[in-house]
């Protein structure tokens, strides 16, 4: 059995070393592939100083077709290593995100999303021939149609001052201090900037989960992987660009733990009240509390549904009665223990951690 290589860059090209990892192993992809520029000519600023554009030799290819051929084969490889859950991020410019788009469907990938990046410092078009290119789009995909994936909501709406988060994301490029350099050089011309990644990783994977990048460059998915208590796989077939990446991430220093821990409700294993008295955690003929106002007292049948005065139903419709609109059960029904009242959703924490052990 081919054991996974965490928190390790491999060098080498992606395609055979994904080739070689095994099956139905990595929770979540974020692939920063070529763009395939298609750039001609040195690109001049209006003063006839030289800008630094992507010129290098990863970045070119002698047609769309060899693009192509190229972008179905490190996609089909992906999908081999991704879990059945897992789902891929895929960033790129108009150069390649729609071609790049169209063989994602063809290989049946289902998207989920396309998110802007709007860039708030993007670099102007000096010719003045075209509008400035502010933007990128990242394509989100599950690997299966209809597979159980991860997507913390609650987290991402934290993250947004308790607003839902949109489909454009309004970031800056990296620049200054968070810009790596080599010899006062760019270490990497396409260095994604950590707030990207942040969203990415916080977005669609939950602690301890292995994310994977095919194309890992100056190393942002693993510095942000380490910060968020991920596992990181990098695939990089630059030395150079294997050095830069190994330094940048031996220097972060992952969050501690309780900083960490944000469980979010919509990817917990589901509990049935039933399971509390199948478990003896509640008894038929307990009575429990309304939060609301705790002189209504129901009692529970042994069916696991509520019974006040002539109403009856379950912890949800029986809440939703009495409160007026719509509420979680979980959080409106109070049972005694040790003289205390207590919330009922503390005793389906017991099952869940039950079931986990």
């Amino acid at each position: 059995m081919t054991v996974l290589p965490l928190n390790q860059i491999l060098q080498g090209n992606c395609i055979e070393i994904l080739k070689s990892l095994p099956e139905n192993s990595v929770d979540l992809v974020f692939a920063d592939p070529p763009y395939n520029l298609q750039l001609q000519n040195d690109l001049f600023r209006p003063d006839l100083s030289k800008v630094d554009a992507v010129n290098n030799k990863w970045d070119k290819f002698s047609s769309f077709a060899e693009y192509d051929l190229f972008t179905r084969e490190w996609l089909s490889a992906t999908m081999r290593v991704l879990k059945e859950t897992g789902t891929i991020w895929v960033i790129g410019s108009y150069h390649n995100i729609f071609r790049v788009g169209a063989i994602m469907q063809d290989l049946d990938y289902w998207i989920l999303n396309d998110i802007i990046w709007l860039k708030t410092n993007p670099m102007p078009n000096f010719r003045g021939v075209r509008f400035t290119n502010a933007h990128e789009t990242m394509i989100w995909a599950q690997k299966k149609k209809g597979a159980h994936y991860t997507f913390n909501h609650h987290s991402m709406k934290a993250l947004n001052d308790d607003l839902q988060m949109r489909s454009d994301w309004i970031l800056p490029l990296a620049t200054g201090k968070e810009r790596i350099k080599s010899n006062g050089l760019k270490a990497h011309p396409t260095q994604k900037p950590e707030s990207l990644l942040y969203r990415v990783i916080m977005s669609s994977s939950n602690i301890g989960d292995v994310i994977l990048d095919p194309f890992f460059g100056s190393g942002t998915t693993g510095a942000v992987a380490k910060k968020l208590g991920r596992k990181y796989i990098g695939i990089e077939r630059d030395k150079k660009y294997v050095q830069v990446a190994q330094k940048r991430i031996d220097a972060v220093k992952k969050s501690p733990d309780e900083a960490l821990t944000l469980p979010e409700k919509r990817n917990q294993a589901r509990v049935r009240f039933g399971a509390l008295l199948e478990a003896g955690l509640l008894s038929p003929g307990q009575k429990l509390y309304f939060k609301e106002d705790k002189s209504i007292r129901v009692v529970i049948l042994s069916n696991a549904h509520l019974k006040y005065k002539e109403q009856e139903g379950s912890i949800h419709s029986l809440a939703k009665a009495l409160a007026g609109g719509a509420v979680n059960g979980w959080d409106m029904w109070l049972y005694k223990e040790d003289g205390k009242l207590k919330v009922i959703d503390e005793l389906r924490e017991k099952i869940r951690m039950k079931d986990k052990g």
